[in-house]
Formats: structure tokens, sequence, C-alpha cells
């Protein structure tokens, strides 16, 4: 059976956050991410999962101004010194909290920039992020996300992020499968991890129509989880949905993997 994580962004929305850990741990999960640390107290948030016996599986880098709908600037030319202060940050946050991996999250491609240099601003700003997490024993990680949700989103399909993962060259580099995005844009789920499974060092669900809990839409997330544990994939998959009601309501998906 897949190890599941929850993620506190999405899951647990009923509570404030702090109080989300204890609510995953009660629930039975074992690991939580969720997109962002910063706001709060690394100590604060490293203790919760002490508290709770959990391990922090991921959280993203800094990804620029996101209540205004950034959504990450690791291919924006003109923000390259904020990105690198952003890595800096994440490997201090990771550090505090355990976290063996963090996502770096491409951005909406601004106006105005032409694909060469969205490309070489975005491969080289994941050679120095690669680079920099390698020394501190943290691995980096890029995630393809559908351009029905977010308009304009650079990095979109899988074969785009492989093909960037190739140039930029570092063995500390690795792809974030999300199911959900991957199947709004492409489908093919089982091949597409069967293909790329030597580059995968995460995963994360979600059902489609909806982004709600498995069960709820057209994947056949029996068969699917039966063939991730035959592949011999062992690393965590995140559950990166919104519940269709209270969270706790919703896990008997899970119940029914055991």
């Amino acid at each position: 059976m897949p190890r599941f994580a929850a993620n506190l962004t999405m899951l647990f929305n009923e509570l404030p956050f702090p109080e989300r850990f204890g609510a995953a741990a009660e629930a039975g999960f074992k690991g939580v991410e969720y997109l962002f640390p910063y706001a709060f107290d690394k100590d604060e948030l490293a203790a919760r999962l002490d508290k709770f016996g959990l391990t922090q599986v991921l959280h993203n880098l800094p990804a620029g101004y996101w209540e205004n709908g950034e959504r990450g600037i690791a291919c924006h030319p003109g923000r390259v010194s904020e990105f690198q202060d952003g890595v800096g940050r994440a490997i201090d946050y990771a550090k505090a909290l355990g976290c063996k991996q963090v996502n770096c999250l491409a951005g909406i491609a601004p106006g105005g920039t032409s694909e060469d240099a969205l490309y070489r601003t975005f491969v080289e700003n994941l050679r120095f992020a690669a680079g920099k997490l390698k020394e501190a024993g943290i691995a980096l990680l890029i995630e393809p996300v559908n351009t029905f949700d977010i308009p304009g989103f650079y990095l979109n399909r899988t074969d785009q992020a492989i093909r960037v993962i190739d140039e930029v060259g570092s063995d500390n580099l690795f792809l974030q499968y999300d199911i959900y995005h991957a199947q709004r844009m492409e489908g093919e789920i089982g091949k597409t991890i069967e293909r790329h499974l030597g580059r995968i060092r995460h995963i994360q669900l979600a059902d489609n129509p909806g982004r709600n809990e498995p069960g709820t839409g057209e994947l056949n997330w029996p068969w699917l989880f039966r063939h991730i544990d035959k592949l011999g994939y062992d690393g965590w998959i995140g559950c990166e949905y919104k519940p269709a009601g209270a969270t706790r309501d919703g896990l008997g998906w899970i119940e029914q993997q055991r």
C-alpha cells in the first residue's frame, strides 16, 4: 500500500493551520506536506511535527507574491536574485523541519518574454537550486501544472519536464508527478509513471473532474494504486485534493486500499 501524506494546505481546512497537524495524525497519516511554511516560525512547525510523530514530506520554494496570483518565479528573467534568495530560505526551513525534498514551481510565463529567455532562466535557476540543495542534502523537484487551472503556467507536461531535467544535468533534480494535473493535460497515467519511475521522487493525487478525493471522478484508483505498488515506487503520495465535505468524512478511500 502506498504511503499517503496529508496536504495541510488543502485538507482539514475546517481547522486553523496549526491544528491540522494533530488532525492528520489522528486520521492515521504519518507524513504531511503543504505549499509553504514561511508564514510560520520554523521551530513551532518542527515542534508540531515532533509532537504528533509526523514526517515533513515536502514543501515548495518561495513562489513570489502568491496572494496576488503569482505561482512561482523560476522562469522569470527579472527575478533571478529573488529566486536565489528563496533557495536559501527554503534550505533554512527544510533543515529545521527535517524535510528531504522541496518543489520548485516554474511560474506563469511573464508576457513579452521570449521562449528562449524563459527556458534559459528556468534551466539556470534550477542548476543553481539543485546544487545548493544538494550541498544541504535536500532533493529538488519540479512539477508540471495544468493550464486549465492556471493559464500560462510555464511547465505543464511530463515530457517537457523530462527535457528540462536532462538539460539541467544534475543528479539532484527530480520529477514531482501530480496525477490530477497530468490527467488534465495528457492522461496515460499508468504508463507515464512506469516510463519515468526512475525520475519520479514524489507523487500527488486528486480525482478529476473537480480535484476532489479519489473515488469522486473518472480515475480507477484501486488499479492505479496496485500498479504503483507493483512498479516498486517507495516514495510518498501527497493527498493534494479539495475535500468534497469535511476532510475526515471523505477518507474512506484510504481504508479501501488496506
